[in-house]
């Protein structure tokens, strides 16, 4: 399979080159597809069966799909190639396998260097993403490598980096760029705060936020850059292939049709289109090891193929969120950024960073850490903004901060033991066989 990619980034000029390059990838891509065991069976090729001449005869590949072909079912190239093996969360349902060759990695990383943070060798990148089974944290570590920079792997599922680490090695290393979900940063700005250090005078080198994973509020990446000083840039991307798009510097976010061919599924008819409102289903062009043909990432997008003042002619996407992240309340869905835009417009000075809420049959009921001084105006400001803009009622309770993110989990050192098997007398042994 010959993976020579077009230049990263490129100014397209016009659609019309964009789309003969898809037409041009599809081909190698069928063909590679047909290497793995569960296109071959889905093809019937074993039988005497043909791959499609082109995607519109290739039915949609689900997540179902996935879980049943685990552990190789997807596999398109000989085992001694596989460079690195992953697995979803599985927080959805059975966890899916993933595959990765050397030539994956590189593609996977240039995707990763789209996003407009210009990494370089000067910088020092905090990866605060669970490494382990995900690809998310790999991909960090792997594309800020590729560039040179300096990385910090500052895992967010370990015990040995807690967030007053995190909050140590952010001040004192000089970080300049971090790779984490939304939320990361509004925790280290609060344990920032317990140990004493203003998140926006105290970091002065932090330049930039790289967020992925949540769903992001505008009102939140505001107040994300507000508390730091920085820049907030959103990646887009999946468990299964890594990125997928990134915004431009007027704030469309730019799919990788070079790399990844979207189209626009409706859920209801099942009809497949090249754009649109529906459910986004993609082709990874260069892919060697797990080949993806039409896969369903059910997420709800709408895709349009525009041209932007930035002068990148790759489609636009819009992120409407999954089903599955929105609830009904009085006759209404309401989701979950939908709040979270409405709480992150209260002002900075009420200390809002911490909330939750629950949709109940026929209101919302919401809980948001605020200053004393500031806990009737958050209440009526939130329960009227709810009214207003979703049309559900709404009952808001304030609680002191500490409430929703507990003060001992800002300033812990961290409990980290190694097994051991001999105690001095005053040791408690009863803590030193973590063997689990």
């Amino acid at each position: 399979m010959t993976l020579t990619r077009p230049a990263t980034p490129r100014k397209w000029s016009g659609f019309e080159e964009l789309h003969a390059l898809q037409r041009e990838r599809i081909g190698t891509t069928l063909r590679q597809a047909a290497n793995s065991p569960f296109y071959r069976d889905r093809f019937r090729l074993q039988e005497g069966g043909t791959m499609p001449g082109g995607l519109a005869d290739v039915p949609v590949t689900t997540k179902d799909d996935l879980r049943a072909a685990y552990p190789f079912g997807m596999l398109a190239v000989p085992r001694e190639r596989v460079a690195t093996y992953h697995e979803s969360s599985g927080s959805s349902g059975r966890a899916t396998s993933s595959f990765c060759t050397e030539d994956d990695w590189v593609d996977i990383g240039e995707r990763f260097n789209r996003m407009p943070a210009g990494i370089g060798a000067a910088d020092t990148l905090l990866v605060r993403i669970p490494y382990a089974m995900v690809l998310a944290g790999h991909i960090g570590h792997f594309g800020a490598r590729a560039k040179g920079a300096t990385v910090v792997p500052a895992d967010s599922r370990s015990f040995a980096t807690p967030y007053a680490r995190v909050v140590r090695l952010l001040h004192d290393l000089g970080v300049t760029l971090t790779w984490s979900n939304p939320t990361e940063p509004l925790i280290w700005a609060a344990a920032a705060r317990a140990a004493g250090l203003d998140p926006r005078a105290d970091f002065p080198r932090l330049r930039a936020l790289l967020v992925c994973g949540e769903p992001l509020s505008e009102a939140r990446r505001e107040r994300l850059g507000e508390l730091w000083g920085a820049s907030v840039i959103e990646d887009y991307g999946a468990t299964e292939v890594g990125p997928l798009a990134s915004a431009c510097r007027f704030g469309r976010r730019h799919f990788y049709a070079d790399r990844v061919v979207p189209e626009i599924l409706d859920p209801a008819t099942g009809e497949i289109t090249p754009d649109g409102t529906g459910d986004l289903v993609i082709t990874p062009l260069y892919r060697e090891a797990m080949p993806l043909l039409r896969y369903n990432l059910e997420d709800h997008v709408h895709l349009s193929h525009e041209p932007c003042a930035c002068g990148n002619w790759l489609p636009v996407i819009r992120l409407a969120g999954r089903a599955s992240q929105a609830f009904a309340v009085a006759g209404r869905r309401v989701s979950q950024v939908q709040v979270e835009e409405l709480v992150f417009r209260l002002p900075a000075a009420y200390g809002v960073l911490f909330w939750r809420a629950r949709a109940e049959a026929r209101r919302l009921v919401v809980e948001v850490e605020a200053e004393d001084a500031y806990a009737a105006d958050t209440r009526a400001e939130l329960s009227g903004a709810v009214r207003a803009e979703l049309g559900v009622d709404c009952a808001v309770t304030v609680v002191p901060p500490g409430t929703l993110m507990p003060c001992e989990v800002l300033s812990a050192p961290g409990d980290v033991l190694k097994p051991r098997s001999l105690f001095g007398p005053d040791e408690d042994w009863s803590r030193g066989l973590l063997y689990y």
